[in-house]
């Protein structure tokens, strides 16, 4: 047996709306979760190849940074 409805976006938010807090956190875990599962993982390796071909900071550009950082943020504070 199956029951099919066709109902509207607002009526399934007036619906969802009307739960309570724990079962709307359930909801919304559930459907965080689903999404991330419809994701191939040529898509995520995609983005973490992206991510991994960053350019990177070396030890001697971070130090300058931090360097400006500090004269900037006295120079804003004076």
């Amino acid at each position: 047996m199956e029951l099919t409805l066709d109902l509207a976006y607002s009526q399934i938010f007036n619906l969802v709306s009307q739960l309570p807090a724990n079962q709307k956190v359930k909801i919304k875990y559930e459907l965080t979760e689903n999404s991330i599962d419809e994701k191939s993982e040529a898509e995520m390796s995609d983005f973490q190849t992206f991510i991994l071909s960053a350019p990177t900071m070396s030890d001697e550009q971070y130090s300058k940074f931090k360097e400006h950082r500090t004269h900037f943020n006295r120079w804003r504070i004076e």
